[in-house]
Formats: C-alpha cells, structure tokens, sequence
C-alpha cells in the first residue's frame, strides 16, 4: 500500500535540493509533488521505502514530517 509522506522547510529554496535528492536515488518524478507556496515535499511510495524516504527528507531539515 502506498503512502504520502510531507516534509515542509523553512526555506521555498530546500525545495528543489530535496526533489533532485529523492529522484538520484530512485523515486520516480511523477512520485513526487513540489508546493512551494506551502514550502512542502510529498513523496508517494510504497511502505517498504519509507523509511528511506524519510530519511532523505530529514537531510534537509525539515520543521515538520507527517505520514499519511
């Protein structure tokens, strides 16, 4: 089952760093949606990579991380 984890930042500017980060190691683009306007990252995968996910989400320092 897949699953949508946010990361939101600080800085609209981590936005794209965290995107570029997530499809080198393999998230397919269209798994990934960017809003800047609400300074967030959503990834949608499978459970079985979350916690690969997350943990280049925290590389960027986000102030909040949710699972949906």
């Amino acid at each position: 089952m897949a699953e949508i984890i946010t990361a939101v930042y600080a800085s609209a500017e981590t936005l794209q760093n965290v995107r570029n980060d997530l499809i080198s190691v393999g998230i397919p683009q269209e798994k990934i949606r960017v809003s800047e306007e609400k300074k967030q990252v959503q990834v949608m995968g499978p459970h079985t990579a979350e916690s690969e996910i997350e943990e280049i989400l925290q590389r960027h320092l986000p102030t909040e991380v949710h699972t949906s």
